[in-house]
């Protein structure tokens, strides 16, 4: 029972969720985590075609007033939009912004023919600045896994003073 909460309070899956990854595990904790990362990631490939109209955007300055940005991500409902994983994965993707400033949200927006690295130029394929084994079409892919709904990054605007 204290791994199954334990599991709980790492992913915040359910009850029965956790139980079974357990099992499937042999009581591998951190196996059990992986087990419910990819059953999230999968719950979250069957939400992409969902419109997402709700949303916020957040705003970030760096210490100092010299660099900024704005990004909007959206999801399904306004009551998604106020919890905490939201608002969470808001900021952090203002802080990813303003520390790599990427040209793009994904690699599909690269003109065709242009020799970028997705892994650079892309906000999506960026690894996730506070833990770079996941790349930021994880984090918000575990975000939707959490929240149950579709969550997307719209746009995104970086600014520098003198650029």
């Amino acid at each position: 029972m204290a791994l199954i909460k334990e599991l709980r309070e790492k992913t915040s899956a359910g009850v029965m969720e956790c139980k079974d990854a357990l099992q499937e595990a042999g009581g591998d904790l951190e196996r059990a985590c992986e087990i419910l990362r990819e059953r999230g990631l999968a719950k979250a490939e069957g939400k992409t075609n969902r419109a997402a109209s709700q949303g916020l955007i957040e705003a970030y300055v760096h210490p100092g007033g010299r660099l900024g940005a704005l990004v909007e991500v959206n999801c399904e409902t306004d009551f998604v939009a106020h919890t905490d994983e939201f608002k969470v994965l808001a900021h952090d993707l203002t802080l990813q912004v303003v520390a790599t400033a990427p040209q793009f949200i994904s690699a599909e927006e690269i003109p065709e023919g242009a020799k970028l690295n997705p892994e650079e130029v892309c906000l999506l394929s960026q690894p996730f600045i506070k833990d770079e084994s996941k790349k930021i079409e994880e984090i918000v892919a575990e975000v939707m896994a959490k929240v149950g709904e579709k969550v997307s990054v719209r746009r995104f605007a970086r600014f520098e003073l003198g650029k």
